[in-house]
């Protein structure tokens, strides 16, 4: 094996360094993604010692762009991207404008060019696919009304970009920049605006079409019978094929962006049956590349900036992580959106990107934007995804105290809760202090209703045995509601939402969620709130039931166990 091998020290540096930080993070109660982004900008050429290849590590990011939109897809039907079009289309748009307007101010105050102001400011417009689906994920909001506005705002987002970056080269000599220097990289534009214009929603269109025609047919069929071969080793290898094979084909032969494309790809056969065993297959990957992705981000920062421009960069993050924000949050609430999803929406765009560095180096490549703007940029990225998951924290501290102040809010039209979402009403509810509890008693909890959680559910319900559910999809809580059956939504792990199940009076504690981390906080909360509760969890490995067991879980039911029990017994039955 030669002992110059770049792409294998990139991986190896990025991991092992993201790993240890992240570790580090954790432990300070930091959240792990701020390790990622310190262990990139120790591997970068900013920094001391070993430094990995920017460009491979790039690259890797850029696949677990495509792998996390892939999943994201998975959960995310075309039905749910429809229903949020009312808001996320002109949301998207209004916030875009808004954004660029006060970019183009900062550059004018700078002294730059109108087109630097243009490009400076779209640059700061977009959000980052990475840290909005990471921080909805970690909050358990991916599957909730605002999570699903939230994602159809990043697509419209996304799609404005594609187009930005058809455009621009075009407008490149009315806005003072030099087209000739990328002559040799960029494809000469029709002289027709308009034509240009035309071209690339065209194409999009055809994009959309061939894969609401052919691809809903043919990757489903695909997998499903690569699925019937019983090898899991070439089920995986499909997914991982289809998610970064129509990615990438989306970008060659439609124009648009591998995000785009392998969201699209996810959201088809989110309609098979095959979906859930789809994401477990790509998940470990998905988080891997991810990591990737932040320490790839890390590298691009240069520590010395924060001495040499403060001012420019403390201007730049107050627009991404205040204004552009803020401009959000009126927006969500000017169209008649509850409290809790306009703070959600403005949380998740208080950061950017994997759009804005690409901007920017068109931007500069263009001669449209000065190398600082570049920079300004880049430092920008990297101190707001750093900030986002604070911004998340001030969010949750802040909503409490704006819904005391309901009457003030409703005589300025925001309402603190959404009458026709079901899912927002529940939340609202359940994550407030003091939430009266459950009137049940001898009754069982189960937390996650699922695959597992639905059949227990199922049957206590032929027995008539009283219970209640905790869980976080409002789908979910809707069709319990639906039936009848008790409900809290919410996340199990924290405290107040395990309070309202009304523990001390339970009889049965059923832990039906796969995150042993997560059932573990649940094991021990409910533990110490019931002494006398059996508890019973779900586990994937000896370690994980090891783990329950010694926080007070009675009985932990670990999967691959039970199947081979049920093969003892089949045998048993069958000898004698």
């Amino acid at each position: 094996m030669p002992h110059d091998a770049p792409l294998i020290a990139t991986i190896a540096a990025g991991l092992g360094l993201a790993f240890v930080f992240g570790a580090i993070a954790s432990r300070l109660r930091v959240p792990p993604l701020v390790g990622y982004l310190v262990a990139g900008i120790l591997v970068g050429p900013h920094t001391p010692g070993f430094v990995a290849d920017q460009e491979l590590a790039s690259q890797l990011a850029e696949i677990g762009v495509i792998l996390l939109m892939f999943g994201v897809g998975l959960h995310f039907s075309l039905k749910d991207l429809l229903s949020v079009r009312a808001i996320a289309i002109p949301g998207a748009s209004a916030q875009i404008a808004v954004a660029t307007l006060l970019g183009a101010g900062l550059a004018w105050l700078l002294g730059w060019s109108m087109g630097a102001g243009v490009m400076f400011g779209l640059a700061l417009s977009t959000a980052s696919t990475v840290v909005l689906l990471r921080a909805l994920q970690e909050r358990r909001l991916l599957e909730t009304e605002r999570g699903r506005i939230a994602v159809g705002w990043l697509i419209v987002e996304d799609i404005a970009m594609v187009i930005a970056l058809v455009l621009v080269p075009a407008f490149a000599a009315a806005l003072g920049g030099n087209v000739g220097e990328t002559g040799d990289v960029l494809p000469a534009p029709p002289p027709d605006l308009t034509t240009l214009l035309l071209y690339t929603v065209v194409k999009f269109i055809a994009f959309v079409a061939f894969m609401l025609i052919v691809g809903r047919r043919v990757i489903p069929f695909v997998l499903h019978y690569v699925a019937h071969t019983g090898s899991r080793e070439l089920f995986r290898l499909a997914v991982l094929a289809i998610a970064l094979g129509v990615a990438v084909g989306a970008a060659l032969l439609f124009g648009v962006s591998v995000a785009l494309g392998a969201f699209f790809a996810g959201m088809i056969l989110s309609e098979s049956e095959l979906s859930h065993r789809a994401a477990e297959e790509s998940l470990p990957l998905r988080d891997a590349f991810a990591v990737l992705f932040f320490v790839s981000v890390g590298m691009l920062f240069d520590p010395r900036l924060l001495i040499e421009h403060p001012l420019p960069i403390i201007a730049t993050l107050f627009i991404i992580v205040f204004g552009k924000s803020l401009a959000a949050f009126l927006i969500v609430v000017a169209f008649g959106h509850p409290l809790a999803t306009a703070l959600t929406i403005s949380a998740s765009l208080a950061q950017i990107g994997e759009f804005s560095f690409i901007l920017a180096q068109l931007g500069v490549s263009l001669n449209l934007l000065p190398t600082l703007g570049r920079d300004l940029i880049l430092a920008g990225a990297i101190l707001s995804i750093l900030l986002n998951p604070f911004s998340f924290a001030a969010i949750d501290w802040l909503k409490p105290k704006l819904e005391k102040s309901e009457s003030a809010l409703a005589a300025l039209g925001v309402r603190t809760k959404a009458p026709d979402e079901e899912g927002e009403k529940a939340e609202a509810a359940s994550e407030r202090e003091g939430q009266a509890m459950s009137a049940q008693h001898a009754h069982t909890v189960i937390i996650g209703y699922g695959r597992v959680g639905s059949l227990v559910g199922k049957s206590l319900l032929a027995t008539h045995q009283p219970f209640l559910v905790i869980e976080d999809a409002d789908k979910i809580i809707a069709g319990l509601r639906a039936q009848g059956i008790e409900t809290i939504f919410g996340n199990a792990s924290k405290p107040q939402i395990l309070k309202a199940a009304n523990l001390p009076s339970a009889q049965h504690l059923v832990i039906a969620i796969p995150n042993a981390f997560e059932a573990g906080r649940v094991v021990e909360q409910a533990r110490a709130a019931n002494p006398a509760l059996h508890i019973i969890a779900r586990a994937h490995s000896d370690a994980e039931a090891e783990y329950l067991t010694k926080l007070g879980a009675n009985a932990v039911v670990m999967g691959e166990r039970e199947i081979a029990r049920g093969m003892i017994d089949l045998l048993s039955s069958r000898s004698a």
